[in-house]
């Protein structure tokens, strides 16, 4: 009993910890602005200016991002004298439906949101965007005064108080992920707390987070809903939930995502956060991740651990899909530009491969491994798949069609030549031709439970942008 309560009053204090300003942390500052356009055009348009009711969560050390991921960037810079003082990468979900058919036939609005530590001096807050040659330029700039007369500094109470699920430090020494709930009701918020701690817990028995938990705070907030889980258009299921999640995003039925904007700010901005993952209290498989923004995952599926993790790489890393053979939103094209992501190649130039330091010498590029008889049998998988949906069947026949995929991909994968190497597997990104992934095998290609030497640095590397090793 007593060395129960001493270790309820350990978590207790270091919550405490996490959660309090060290002296000198600065306030976080964020920007809320309108992000809208079509296929061919985007417009930018400014919202609001907040001062969020807890100070910065990050290393003020470290205001500069060197990973250089991410579809755009922020960058913060005196107004006066141009120095920069703050930058991320990040992409958004405008990005992502500006390569939908849909965004050929119409316009739509985003709201969308970009946060730093608050600054001594009036700045200029730039949005950058990538060009074809990889190269930022600048897309929008924004003045901005933190200590201006119309700058949000009071806000409604907080709807629920995080809870601290895995607390390893003071906040700005540590990576503080939060993980949100959404579709539990108020009967439900215990099964939140136990799913929350479940996952992130199995979030660190995978490589590297196993190795850098230490570096991690994991947190947990959830609003109670009145319905139990979130919406599902496509079968008609549709429930009112504080962050307005929901799955068919971009007409795809597995892709769940919130588009706003401002109720899922609104309420993380109550936690200590660099990152968020949300759980919706549902069975259907499915999942999303934006890197920069957010991940989701369906909390109640046979595959939920992996879900997790596999949009959190997404989110986290900027991890691209290197599967290829499901159906996306996106619009194919012939062009094959180099991808940003750090897990896939268009291999333009072999001899400079972005991860030939894995390669051993003697290993061809591209790298031969069963592509024929995988997708043969991807389409025989998929057309099942696909029906199973069609006819509304029980998850539990989605879950064993997903497990003996695995268990035949596993078989068929173990007798490749090149079945450890690190290579250039042609089939990533959504294609089949023309773009290349570095194993024959990783969570970012199947369920398998492992990421590639590749995606495992991709995670290091944002993990020491984030938090300060061994304190």
């Amino acid at each position: 009993m007593r060395a129960s309560f001493l270790a309820g009053l350990a978590c207790l204090f270091s919550a405490g910890a996490a959660l309090a300003a060290p002296a000198g942390q600065p306030a976080t500052v964020r920007v809320d602005y309108i992000h809208s356009g079509n296929a061919l055009s985007e417009h930018y348009a400014m919202d609001r200016v907040l001062i969020e009711p807890l100070p910065w969560p990050g290393d003020v050390t470290r205001t500069l991002d060197d990973t250089d991921r991410g579809i755009n960037r922020v960058e913060v810079v005196d107004a006066k004298t141009g120095r920069l003082l703050y930058s991320r990468g990040f992409s958004t979900v405008f990005g992502e439906w500006k390569s939908t058919d849909e965004a050929g036939k119409m316009t739509r609005a985003f709201g969308e949101s970009v946060r730093f530590p608050k600054p001594d001096v009036p700045v200029k807050v730039r949005i950058l965007k990538r060009d074809e040659r990889n190269q930022f330029s600048i897309v929008w700039t924004a003045d901005v005064d933190t200590d201006a007369p119309d700058v949000v500094r009071r806000q409604p109470p907080a709807p629920a108080q995080p809870i601290p699920i895995r607390i390893g430090g003071p906040s700005p020494q540590k990576v503080d992920l939060l993980i949100l709930g959404d579709g539990y009701t108020r009967a439900e918020l215990g099964k939140f707390e136990a799913t929350a701690k479940r996952l992130a817990d199995y979030l660190f028995t995978v490589s590297p987070f196993k190795e850098r938990a230490q570096d991690f705070n994991v947190w947990g907030l959830a609003v109670p809903t009145e319905e139990s889980g979130v919406s599902r258009p496509s079968t008609g299921t549709h429930h009112a939930s504080a962050l307005n999640t929901r799955y068919d995003i971009f007409g795809s039925e597995r892709y769940v995502l919130t588009t706003d904007n401002r109720a899922l700010r609104d309420l993380a901005q109550h936690a200590p956060y660099e990152f968020i993952e949300i759980l919706v209290n549902n069975d259907t498989y499915g999942g999303g991740g934006i890197y920069g923004q957010f991940s989701t995952a369906a909390a109640n599926n046979d595959w939920a651990n992996y879900l997790f993790v596999h949009e959190f790489g997404h989110h986290f890393a900027g991890l691209a899909d290197e599967y290829y053979t499901s159906p996306v939103a996106y619009q194919s094209t012939a062009e094959r530009p180099e991808p940003w992501e750090p897990n896939v190649t268009a291999l333009h130039d072999p001899a400079n491969l972005k991860w030939r330091r894995f390669v051993k010498a003697g290993t061809p590029l591209p790298t031969p491994w069963p592509k024929a008889a995988y997708e043969s049998h991807s389409r025989e998988y998929q057309k099942v798949r696909a029906q199973l949906r069609k006819d509304n069947r029980p998850e539990a026949e989605m879950n064993r069609l997903f497990t003996q995929d695995l268990a035949w991909t596993n078989a068929l994968f173990s007798k490749a030549p090149h079945a450890k190497a690190v290579g250039a597997f042609e089939g990533a990104n959504y294609e089949a031709k023309g773009y290349y992934r570095s194993q024959q095998q990783c969570l970012m290609f199947d369920r398998s439970e492992a990421f590639c030497a590749v995606c495992a640095e991709a995670v290091g590397q944002t993990i020491d942008l984030y938090s300060r090793p061994g304190q």
